[in-house]
């Protein structure tokens, strides 16, 4: 797919619901009683996946794209798979699912494509195995596949998990096994992850403690079915807010984006930028903070991105790095060795993709040195099958002189099946 230097950005938008929401209330929904309805559900591959895998164990879910019926049977409602599970490329429906599978009476298995096979996974091996859950990966080599062993009417062992990564998907696969568990199982984090499953799962009436980066949760809770609006990605809605910041003379609203305070760094950092966003309309649906974003263009200035930012902004370091490349001065992004064990080494990816458009770039061991300002030019893009160096190289491509090309375009099917579409629009 080509992309060519673009005018100015105008129009509204809705972008498509968060992913790692929708995962969750799938999830939820099918261990709560009664019909959870969902709307504004992600229907993109990965979150196809979860719906795939609980459909599977039993759980009926009608999806007609404009809602999702999920009909829980209660926190032990699932039944035993006839087939292996199969996460297609969703880490999030890997590690998450293995937290409710421990503590299951039944044995199941655990795979997914050639990405996810890479994918590290004694993170939560390690945690499950503390609370006496008979968790191993198949080929020996801590990756899925993964062999889950029942419990057979055993709980789990509460524990107080130190986390060595701040991670949400570990600290939500070890809640979610803790729901199994004989006491209050708790993770403590070195920085605060995103934080979406502790809100669901209290929307759903569990039992959550929070002190600090700390986050814990007491089993056997008795949960009721509840509707879920799933408020937009702003992982998706970051490409949006770049393209607008970069291409003169632009302005695009884009309505009801998710600001979670753990998701929002996207946000923090482009204001530091020197960005013109504003929030409009906020409110707290579904217990998730959202908001109308306004973007204006914005002439960028460097900065540094690293810390406890690092969490709250993971997935859109890709495109942030973009934003840098354009950037007046210097930004550096350390901390985020995390981008190594992403659907693809991000850190590599990016570099290279952003060095064939001429950017002065330097990868380091946990990040990048960029050095913006230099006009960047059309290039051949290799997306690596990765969804976000996709998107985040067709917004450069929009800003840069000349033709972009990018292979494998299609892989954003992953997080946001329309998303050229939507981009389209916005330049009419």
């Amino acid at each position: 797919m080509e992309f060519k230097k673009s005018a100015s950005l105008h129009g509204e938008l809705s972008v498509p619901g968060d992913k790692s929401i929708s995962h969750r209330a799938v999830m939820l929904g099918a261990l709560a009683r009664g019909t959870t309805r969902i709307t504004n559900f992600l229907q993109g591959a990965d979150c196809l996946s979860t719906i795939s895998c609980f459909q599977q164990m039993g759980i009926e879910i009608e999806n007609n794209e404009q809602e999702l019926l999920v009909y829980g049977k209660g926190l032990y409602g699932l039944s035993k798979p006839e087939e292996i599970l199969d996460v297609g490329n969703s880490g999030t429906t890997t590690r998450l699912l293995s937290g409710i599978l421990a503590g299951q009476s039944f044995p199941s298995e655990i795979t997914g494509d050639s990405s996810i096979q890479k994918r590290p996974m004694k993170r939560i091996m390690v945690p499950l195995t503390m609370m006496g859950a008979n968790i191993s990966s198949i080929k020996g080599n801590g990756c899925a596949p993964l062999s889950i062993g029942g419990r057979r009417g055993e709980a789990l062992k509460a524990v107080d998990y130190v986390s060595p990564v701040a991670s949400a998907q570990v600290k939500s696969c070890i809640l979610l096994a803790g729901l199994y568990a004989d006491g209050l199982t708790s993770v403590t984090e070195p920085a605060l992850s995103r934080n979406h499953t502790e809100r669901m799962l209290t929307h759903f009436g569990a039992k959550v403690h929070i002190l600090g980066n700390k986050a814990a949760v007491e089993p056997e809770p008795s949960m009721e079915a509840r509707d879920i609006l799933v408020p937009g990605d702003i992982s998706s809605a970051a490409y949006f807010i770049a393209a607008a910041l970069l291409i003169p003379g632009s302005e695009i609203l884009l309505k009801n984006v998710g600001t979670n305070p753990t998701r929002d760094g996207m946000l923090r950092v482009c204001k530091a930028m020197g960005a013109d966003i504003t929030c409009l309309n906020e409110n707290c649906d579904s217990g998730e903070p959202t908001a109308d974003l306004l973007i204006r263009y914005s002439p960028l200035k460097a900065t540094v991105i690293q810390g406890e930012l690092i969490p709250a902004l993971i997935d859109e370091i890709p495109i942030l790095a973009v934003l840098a490349a354009f950037a007046e001065g210097t930004t550096v992004i350390r901390d985020a060795a995390e981008l190594k064990v992403k659907e693809s080494d991000r850190i590599q990816t990016v570099t290279e993709n952003l060095l064939q458009m001429g950017a002065k770039v330097t990868p380091t061991e946990d990040g990048m040195i960029i050095e913006g300002g230099n006009p960047l030019h059309g290039s051949q893009i290799d997306s690596h099958m990765d969804h976000r160096i996709a998107m985040s190289f067709a917004v450069a491509g929009l800003a840069a002189e000349g033709t972009t090309r990018i292979l494998d375009a299609d892989c954003v099917s992953i997080s946001y099946p329309e998303f050229y579409q939507d981009l389209a629009a916005l330049q009419q």
